[in-house]
């Protein structure tokens, strides 16, 4: 049922009580068609051929002027309201775990983009079946895990997904796009470029995951923080989940949305300059022209640890995340973003950029 001025309040973790004018929650991807047929006779709209949406989108993504406004949402871990959604919001109840192949040596698994990420990673290790136990404990739903390429101790999404199946909002056509296709990169897919953001709902992702464990622990203090244990998919698993909560608060406590800012990479010339004047400053190989910088810890040198500006902080324990202390709105935390973009690009020379969504009506 679609309900109208709905409060967004427990659909973000950031806490923003925004209202939604039209919410709708589905279950297959025929309930999700018929939602939006529901949706476009009440504004007087009718799907678009893939022509006529191509014409409108173009290159540069410009039809948000032409187009209903819809939003697809997950837990709302990656996104920030910056006030009240004047149209359409969806969220996918999508679930279940679905065995494509399975030999002696790996699993393909399609997975229904509304299952939580992290119970999927604890059923997958219960299974017997490994390559995203690295991901654990990192909040969100399936299908944004296919969206953002989400990642964590030197493993991402984009590494086990073979397909992702969406629907086009505006066709409502399915699609499938191959892994080859969502042209995943750091923290992005082809799913966040200007002529595909928001066109397409993922309804389903196909995984090929490992029978072997074989443990990445090259990142992140993890292979410190795993001596003595027994080295096993469960044991790291629960190592994960006891250094995540020693960084991040529990967005029911404390309103955030996990790390606000990507690590910037920055050119390995850049990167010399730095260290000369900062010798400690922590940072990874990308390839042989180019290295990753923690935005945490450039956000920290920039005098930006435990700092609040009004109702909004950055969080004592961990620089990368931006917090709510109670009663910020959207425009609160975005001020606080830009503040804290400007000090650290006047300090060091690095623009960094947010991985939270900015969502405007």
């Amino acid at each position: 049922m679609m309900r109208q001025d709905y409060s967004l309040l427990k659909h973000n973790t950031f806490g923003i009580d925004v209202p939604a004018r039209y919410f709708l929650e589905y279950a297959s991807v025929q309930e999700l068609r018929d939602a939006l047929m529901e949706y476009y006779r009440t504004i007087g709209f009718s799907p678009l051929s893939p022509s006529s949406l191509e014409a409108l989108v173009g290159d540069d993504g410009v039809a948000a002027a032409h187009l209903p406004q819809i939003l697809h949402i997950g837990s709302g871990s990656n996104l920030l309201f910056l006030g009240a959604y004047n149209g359409l919001v969806l969220h996918s109840r999508i679930e279940g775990v679905e065995i494509l192949l399975e030999d002696a040596q790996r699993v393909r698994i399609r997975v229904g983009a509304g299952m939580c990420w992290d119970t999927l990673v604890e059923a997958t290790i219960e299974h017997g079946w490994y390559g995203i136990e690295n991901l654990s404990h990192i909040p969100g739903e399936v299908g944004a895990s296919a969206v953002q390429n989400i990642g964590a101790y030197g493993v991402e999404a984009g590494d086990v997904i073979t397909q992702v199946h969406a629907l086009n909002l505006f066709t409502l056509q399915e699609h499938t796009f191959s892994n080859e296709d969502m042209a995943y990169a750091y923290r992005h897919s082809l799913l966040k470029t200007p002529q595909h953001r928001g066109v397409y709902a993922v309804t389903q992702v196909d995984y090929e995951l490992r029978k072997t464990f074989t443990p990445r622990l090259e990142y992140g203090g993890l292979r410190e923080a795993m001596e003595g244990q027994e080295l096993t998919a469960g044991n790291l698993r629960r190592t994960i989940i006891s250094m995540r909560d020693s960084k991040l608060p529990a967005p029911a406590v404390l309103g955030n949305a996990g790390s606000f800012f990507m690590n910037p990479v920055v050119p390995r010339s850049l990167l010399a300059a730095l260290l000369a004047a900062y010798p400690q400053m922590p940072h990874y190989p990308v390839d042989a022209t180019h290295a990753k910088v923690p935005a945490g810890w450039l956000i920290e040198q920039a005098g930006w640890k435990g700092k609040r500006l009004g109702p909004a902080g950055v969080y004592e324990k961990q620089a990368l995340v931006l917090v709510n202390h109670g009663g910020a709105s959207g425009a609160d935390i975005l001020a606080l973003c830009r503040a804290v973009q400007k000090d650290v690009k006047d300090k060091f020379g690095i623009s960094i950029c947010p991985e939270v969504n900015f969502i405007r009506s």
